[in-house]
């Protein structure tokens, strides 16, 4: 038996058992997502909430630290 004939079966059995039964967990249902977003509608606005305050921290530091030293 050649040397490509027997590294060819090993192979196989592996293929062949990573179909035969997908990896399951032990815990239960996995959720990817550390929080729950059922109702989507609040949801929506947490998430745009915080992404508008997120973004507009560094324009109201600017604006404060302006009209501190008198230019705006």
């Amino acid at each position: 038996m050649s040397f490509l004939a027997r590294s060819a079966a090993p192979l196989r059995q592996v293929a062949v058992r990573a179909r035969a039964a997908p990896l399951r967990s032990m815990h239960g249902e996995y959720k990817h997502i550390p929080f729950s977003y059922d109702k989507k509608s609040t949801f929506g606005l947490k998430v745009a909430s915080y992404l508008i305050g997120g973004f507009s921290i560094p324009f109201v530091a600017a604006y404060y630290q302006l009209s501190k030293s008198g230019s705006a």
